[in-house]
């Protein structure tokens, strides 16, 4: 079992996410994450928190990861996203349906996200969690 916290502004669309069904807009089933020793593996089971570590601790819910895929996020005047090494979004549509799946309301708002949690980054290399709920 390996546990993910988020802000808590994300956990109306993961616990959206965590109810059966195939993944619709308003749903989180996805993280990014900086490489550590150990991220999630396919199978295992996940707890997604909010406030971890804090008296606010909240268990959201408990979900499988279905894939822990290197992923690179490229900000700036030419934003991209790649997936497994692959150049995978570069248009403006893909980029915010990205952006939604993951919790934000468009390409913008995850940029200015980033941008006050990660202070000027250009570009950003890391782990895409994703999960599907637990049947």
């Amino acid at each position: 079992m390996v546990a993910y916290s988020f802000k808590k502004r994300f956990a109306p669309p993961i616990i959206a996410g965590l109810q059966p069904g195939p993944l619709v807009d308003g749903m989180k089933r996805q993280t990014i994450r900086a490489d550590r020793k150990r991220h999630a593996r396919p199978g295992e089971e996940l707890q997604l928190y909010t406030g971890m570590r804090t008296r606010s601790c909240q268990l959201l819910g408990r979900a499988t990861c279905t894939s822990a895929t290197p992923i690179r996020l490229l900000f700036g005047p030419s934003p991209a996203v790649e997936i497994g090494g692959e150049l995978a979004l570069t248009d403006a549509a893909g980029l915010g349906l990205f952006a939604r799946f993951d919790g934000f309301a468009d390409w913008p708002d995850l940029c200015a996200f980033w941008a006050a949690e990660h202070a000027a980054l250009t570009e950003f290399s890391g782990v895409m969690i994703r999960w599907e709920p637990r049947s």
